[in-house]
């Protein structure tokens, strides 16, 4: 750990548990179930931001066309800013960079785009100011162009690993001297096509294992630690290494999380036994299971804490891990390490490594 090691220096949340870092900790610590009665889609349940009203939040003007993905990450992307402290959009603008990871951006503003299209009396009878929504990088640019971040922006999609890529893109672009602080997360957002798709897009078995949807971002200001001390910023947890792989077959799930975890091990300078928590993305069914199988293997009879975010705020897709992060954060002590691990359907895994 050195004056240049990169760390998270601040975090904020949209989620199932409402607006800001303090209720979605609060909501963790405390096992609360944030899932409520949903009227869309194929779900009885969804973890969904409770209120959230565009307008209210971010006023009135430039919101009348805003889909909800944007809308939550431009207002966490403001509650970050807001408590972060100096050195940020208000006089470095141009070094600050921006990170965000999506699943499709808004699946809801696509299909209603493409909607209107085919049932107008012409393809091209179309709201014009809704067109941007059909964009994935809509939210990155937005949340940049509404808080004058000037840096590089990025959007990044990668399943339920979209959350570590992002902070793993944001890390080689501050190494690489792009920028000096980086902004980095996911987001996703709750809606009725959303819904649709992922149930039909899941086989029978998934559809049992897999719970109910949930929605929000989660960010982090990521910077040297220097960077950070000079503005007053305490590190909150200092990033060791990450890990990605992909495996061609489910059956080989298992075996490419064993080499995920061990070599981000490795690479940290870090043994099993000096893992305190384990937040897994906990899918369910059989993926699950040769995750939990995986990590079993290469912790033996060490145990660290599991702490399962799934089951509390819903399937989150893109924005999953993401949240894995901040429930990191959230529960880990000062100088233990935390381990995120993700695995996607579509053949890919992912891990973190943090010192809290």
């Amino acid at each position: 750990m050195t004056a240049d090691s990169l760390v998270v220096s601040g975090w904020s949340t949209g989620s199932p548990y409402g607006l800001g870092a303090e209720v979605f900790a609060d909501g963790v610590r405390a096992g609360r179930d944030a899932m409520t009665a949903s009227g869309q889609g194929p779900y009885q349940r969804a973890g969904e931001i409770p209120d959230f009203d565009v307008r209210a939040i971010l006023g009135r003007k430039g919101t009348r066309s805003m889909d909800r993905a944007t809308a939550i990450a431009v207002a966490t992307t403001g509650m970050l800013l807001e408590t972060a402290g100096g050195g940020l959009a208000e006089d470095r603008p141009d070094d600050i960079g921006m990170v965000l990871g999506t699943g499709h951006g808004s699946v809801q503003s696509i299909m209603d785009f493409t909607r209107d299209s085919l049932t107008g009396e012409k393809p091209f009878h179309v709201d014009p100011a809704r067109f941007p929504n059909t964009v994935m990088n809509r939210a990155a640019g937005q949340s940049a162009i509404w808080h004058t971040l000037r840096g590089p922006n990025a959007t990044v999609a990668g399943g339920a690993l979209t959350g570590l890529l992002a902070l793993n893109y944001a890390s080689r672009l501050l190494r690489q001297g792009h920028c000096e602080a980086v902004l980095c997360g996911a987001v996703e957002e709750y809606s009725a096509d959303r819904a649709w798709l992922e149930y039909r897009g899941r086989q029978d078995a998934a559809r049992r294992s897999a719970g109910p949807l949930g929605e929000g971002c989660a960010l982090f200001l990521l910077e040297p630690r220097s960077r950070a001390e000079s503005y007053g910023r305490s590190p909150l947890a200092t990033l060791l290494g990450s890990r990605f792989l992909g495996y061609p077959e489910p059956e080989g799930a298992q075996q490419a999380v064993v080499r995920a975890v061990t070599e981000a091990l490795k690479e940290a300078g870090a043994e099993p036994e000096d893992v305190s928590l384990i937040v897994p993305s906990d899918t369910g069914g059989a993926l699950g299971g040769r995750e939990e199988a995986a990590l079993n293997e290469v912790f033996g009879p060490h145990r660290p804490r599991r702490l399962r975010l799934r089951r509390l705020i819903g399937d989150a897709s893109a924005a999953s891990a993401a949240f894995q992060l901040a429930a990191a954060l959230c529960v880990t002590g000062p100088g233990e390490v935390a381990l995120v691990t993700s695995v996607d359907p579509d053949g890919q895994v992912g891990c973190t490594l943090l010192r809290v």
